[in-house]
């Protein structure tokens, strides 16, 4: 997740347009609009989107939020995210000369260098000029132990279906007569250097409901796809997928294995050996985050009690890869336990250590646990600050993190994970704008059970007593955290001009763990809801904003956060960006793969649930004769995620209903809108002109 306005935290799962049959509702008039790139849809998204870029970019506000926000996202003194393969730093790199990005490496005493050489493996703008696609990089998967053969996924426009392509590191090409599997939602791992797990679109009746593979097959190189030999088979009736991953650990170790994703939290998942495919005796909601000194290190989403141990939700174990693989009982042994405020963000196998981040009441830690006694150590890192795991490798103890605040550049820094005392920071990101007279501040909410509901302020301190123009954003959802970033855009096109900035950490994300998620899962969605309107109400009562001077953004799940806001509390807010989002709650799961994420939000084909989908829908609950702010609606053609048909519906029933609004849709880019920087320039541009305009009016000058 890039830390811009534009985008939210984490975004939903994987992709489908295969349409499956559902009645429409009899007021419902919209349905055509499902129609992902017919004719008709996008004859109306064309006219849709020449009103909206009319108004926007005839704001003189528009070219200057442009070209400084294009110029934060392609200039050259970013830090390089960093990725180990084979011991040396990988890095995909855009900028103003390469849009769509290149690929490319260096040694890593050269990445901590201040000016890095990089030799280029692949170039995406040169390769899509050749091909006449416009490939958008979606990663590799490289053969271990050597690591320098790799299967590159490659996307078309920025489609979440992508092709998978052998590369040669050595040789920077494409492997002549080497694997290639054509477009499809699809994932593939090395067996060896000759095969191949792969999961994709086999062919009729081989994927689920929600456009995810069920079946796993071994090919084999120089044989066609007809030719794989099915290894695993899920059930079609699963909501989400099943995927291959392997593992492997400092000692030689190595696991080869298969997650059946029954729903979105829970699965089963199984370990192929050489006598057969044995199921790991795991809870449902369990995963396996990596493998060190022969154990496989669990972390775990509900209580598990196993071998006379039990293991609270949200906590961090060990178990022997050897029982495991034996498909006997299991004698787990209990790493970490978060408290109430506190939860496990991330956890990754080094060659010899694990190592794990925690968010502490909203804040980064850093753990690096020692498999002998499995005794922990906190490693020096800023205090009050978002930390997360940058890169980590099985094949070695280095381990980079990034460091950010709201206000602070985001660092990167260095330890090998054997010597914590080497930790050091390496490289800082250039301060993007202004920050004199700036403060950040956490506050508390009363939400309307009584619970608590934390939330970061950004803002100037010498304006206290006057309500600031203020936009505000959260995700509530699906266990993702929101935490404090640094975002240049952000910080230039909003802090600078004497905006405020606001992020809440309400439930149904996993800032506290998945008791947080778990509260506002399904039925109990709503407070989600109160919680932002709670966060809202008291700002208002701070003073610190207003809500004649109050925007809100959120986008796919944060989208449908935004559309509820809208349809429920009207009266909050004066500007409302609605990015990706889900709206029509009573079709969601015909709609793209929102049939994968019943788990999170419910089914219509279950009474009780159906009846609150029905309540909280934003697109079925929209009035007429209600006085509600004019909203900026923006989706993509090209999301195969969530899908552009629920923003096209709530923008014509907005029209039927005689309720201004604008609406976007861009035409590439995906769910989450970066086919290349321009792209991301202008859709972060097109808002900020709209939140200026809406909050500040002509008080902030051009």
């Amino acid at each position: 997740m890039r830390p811009y306005i534009l985008l939210a935290a984490a975004l939903l799962a994987m992709p489908s347009f295969a349409q499956r049959t559902a009645a429409p509702l009899v007021d419902d008039p919209y349905v055509w609009l499902e129609d992902w790139t017919g004719p008709r849809s996008m004859a109306w998204v064309e006219m849709e989107n020449r009103r909206t870029l009319e108004r926007l970019q005839a704001d003189p506000r528009y070219r200057i939020f442009y070209r400084d926000l294009l110029t934060i996202a392609s200039a050259k003194d970013r830090i390089p995210d960093p990725h180990i393969i084979a011991g040396r730093i990988f890095n995909f790199w855009r900028d103003a000369e390469h849009p769509q990005g290149i690929w490319r490496v260096t040694d890593p005493a050269q990445y901590r260098s201040p000016n890095p050489r990089w030799k280029v493996l692949l170039d995406l703008d040169a390769l899509s000029r050749v091909e006449g696609r416009k490939w958008v990089w979606k990663g590799a998967e490289c053969l271990d132990p050597e690591e320098r053969r790799c299967l590159l996924s490659l996307s078309d426009g920025g489609e979440d279906s992508v092709t998978i392509r052998e590369f040669d590191i050595d040789r920077r090409e494409f492997v002549d007569g080497g694997f290639v599997l054509p477009p499809s939602k699809q994932s593939a791992i090395w067996v060896d250097k000759d095969r191949l797990l792969v999961a994709r679109d086999w062919g009729k009746g081989s994927m689920t409901a929600s456009g995810y593979p069920f079946i796993v097959k071994a090919l084999s190189r120089g044989d066609d796809l007809d030719s794989a030999v099915e290894v695993y088979r899920g059930a079609a009736t699963d909501q989400v997928s099943s995927a291959p991953f392997v593992l492997r650990d400092g000692r030689g170790n190595r696991a080869v294995f298969v997650t059946r994703n029954v729903t979105f939290f829970e699965n089963e998942t199984y370990l192929l050996t050489a006598t057969g495919t044995k199921r790991a005796r795991l809870p449902g909601k369990a995963s396996i985050a990596g493998l060190v000194d022969g154990h496989a290190i669990v972390l775990t989403r509900e209580e598990w009690t196993a071998g006379g141990e039990t293991v609270p939700a949200g906590a961090v174990a060990a178990v022997s890869l050897v029982d495991l693989g034996n498909g006997g009982d299991l004698v787990p042994r209990v790493l970490f336990v978060p408290h109430a405020r506190q939860s496990v963000s991330n956890v990754i196998a080094t060659r010899s250590r694990l190592v794990v981040t925690v968010d502490d009441n909203v804040r980064g830690r850093a753990l690096v646990f020692t498999p002998d006694t499995w005794k922990s150590k906190k490693l020096a890192l800023p205090d009050n600050m978002a930390i997360k795991i940058a890169a980590a490798s099985s094949g070695s103890d280095a381990v980079y993190f990034s460091v950010t605040g709201f206000l602070d550049p985001t660092t990167l820094w260095f330890v090998d994970a054997v010597k914590p005392a080497s930790l050091k920071k390496i490289k800082a990101l250039p301060a993007r704008f202004d920050t004199r007279g700036l403060i950040t501040e956490q506050f508390e909410a009363t939400s309307s059970d009584g619970t608590r509901i934390p939330y970061f302020v950004v803002r100037r301190k010498d304006v206290r007593e006057r309500p600031m123009p203020t936009i505000m954003t959260a995700y509530g959802g699906f266990q993702v955290s929101r935490m404090p970033f640094y975002s240049g855009g952000l910080g230039k096109t909003w802090l600078e001009r004497g905006g405020s900035f606001v992020l809440a950490n309400i439930r149904g994300g996993g800032e506290f763990g998945p008791a947080w998620h778990e509260a506002g899962r399904k039925t109990k969605r709503q407070i989600v809801y109160d919680d932002f309107a709670a966060v809202a109400s008291d700002l208002i009562e701070r003073k610190l904003t207003e809500a004649g001077k109050l925007g809100i953004y959120g986008g796919s799940n944060g989208g449908l956060l935004m559309g509820v806001a809208f349809t429920q509390r009207p009266e909050l807010w004066k500007a409302v960006a609605i990015q990706v989002p889900l709206l029509d709650m009573n079709r969601y799961e015909q709609i793209a793969a929102g049939a994968s994420w019943v788990d999170e939000y419910g089914s219509v084909s279950v009474p009780e649930e159906r009846a609150f989908l029905r309540k909280i829908s934003p697109y079925a609950n929209i009035r007429k004769g209600t006085s509600y702010p004019e909203p900026l609606i923006w989706t993509t053609t090209k999301d195969d995620r969530v899908g552009p048909q629920h923003a096209r519906k709530f923008a014509a029933r907005l029209k039927e209903y005689g309720i201004p609004y604008l609406f976007y849709e861009d035409l590439a880019g995906g769910h989450a809108g970066d086919a290349d920087v321009e792209q991301g320039a202008r859709l972060q541009a097109l808002q900020m002109t709209y939140f200026t305009q809406k909050l500040m009016g002509s008080e902030t000058k051009p």
